[in-house]
């Protein structure tokens, strides 16, 4: 198939561009940045310019492109200010509106049926349930978000209502770990834990999938290749778990010292969005992925890979 990759030089653009082609794929990587150019070229990717915002010109490369298919992975997260989530997240949101419904535009007037879209899970399950049981993609999303985090549930929703309608498929990754990410050796997130700025807040209850960025590719692969028009699928490992396993775990492989603890009254000075994400959120099964795309992830478990980080 020839494959337009839109926001080919993000997080999971990078390893996937690699895995499609070496499956006998072309690959056509768009960036907003004249200058990743050369780098979407060594990882075997054409490169095209193209800022996804711009109806006409999303609508210009996908008429002259001709894709079979068309994979959405454009967001704009350099960084993550969880005091100013929304604020963090504001570009990616309109790239999840008004970007994704460029791109539909595009791929329904030039016949393109294959259309995957980058979604999310985790927080945006609802806040319900026992802790220990895990959400399918069946089950509700939050009817009520904190305030930092609604727009950015709004554009999480849009993406899945419009793909989804328009015969695509959402792949909702967990919690992005490993090159290329904040939590990786050098990332912000990565250096927020190593100088103990990411404290344990309250029980530190709250359930995070997390998901090796290698896996992520891995599945976007699978969801081409095995397709089931309409779908929508939780993407994460094997092994979701509250911030109070994973966190001291993660800093123990850093090097760093245990996460300061913090009351819960404290993360609430902070934002009702940091106690959600970190007392009250609820974690994702990934079991119709695994069913449905015979996708494995090769990291199992956060476990063995934050120790494959550290070294």
């Amino acid at each position: 198939m020839k494959i337009l990759l839109a926001g080919a030089t993000g997080a999971i653009g990078r390893p996937l561009i690699p895995l499609l082609t070496r499956s006998g794929h072309t690959v056509i990587g768009s960036t907003r940045s004249p200058a990743k150019t050369d780098a979407l070229r060594a990882l075997g990717a054409e490169p095209i310019v193209l800022d996804g915002l711009d109806r006409a010109a999303v609508l210009d490369a996908v008429a002259r492109v001709r894709p079979d298919a068309i994979v959405h992975q454009m967001t704009a997260l350099a960084t993550v200010d969880m005091r100013r989530f929304a604020r963090s997240f504001a570009l990616t949101d309109r790239l999840r509106t008004e970007g994704t419904d460029h791109l539909l535009e595009a791929a329904r007037r030039n016949g393109v049926e294959r259309v995957v879209a980058q979604s999310f899970t985790g927080w945006p399950n609802a806040r319900s349930g026992p802790s220990a049981q895990l959400k399918s993609e069946r089950d509700p999303l939050d009817p009520n978000p904190p305030k930092q985090l609604r727009r950015t549930l709004a554009a999480i929703r849009h993406v899945e209502r419009t793909v989804t309608a328009a015969g695509g498929v959402a792949l909702r990754y967990g919690g992005l770990y490993g090159p290329g990410t904040g939590l990786a050796p050098g990332g912000d997130q990565w250096d927020l834990i190593a100088r103990r700025g990411f404290p344990l807040v309250g029980d530190g209850a709250g359930v995070w999938s997390l998901l090796q960025i290698e896996d992520a590719a891995r599945a976007t692969l699978a969801a081409l290749e095995r397709w089931t028009p309409g779908e929508v699928y939780n993407v994460c490992d094997d092994e979701p778990a509250p911030v109070r396993e994973w966190l001291p775990v993660l800093a123990a492989a850093i090097g760093a010292e245990p996460p300061r603890h913090v009351p819960r009254w404290v993360g609430r000075m902070l934002g009702a969005h940091v106690v959600a994400l970190m007392c009250e959120i609820r974690g994702s099964s990934n079991a119709k992925a695994k069913a449905l795309l015979e996708w494995e992830p090769q990291w199992p478990s956060w476990r063995e890979g934050f120790a494959a980080l550290a070294r």
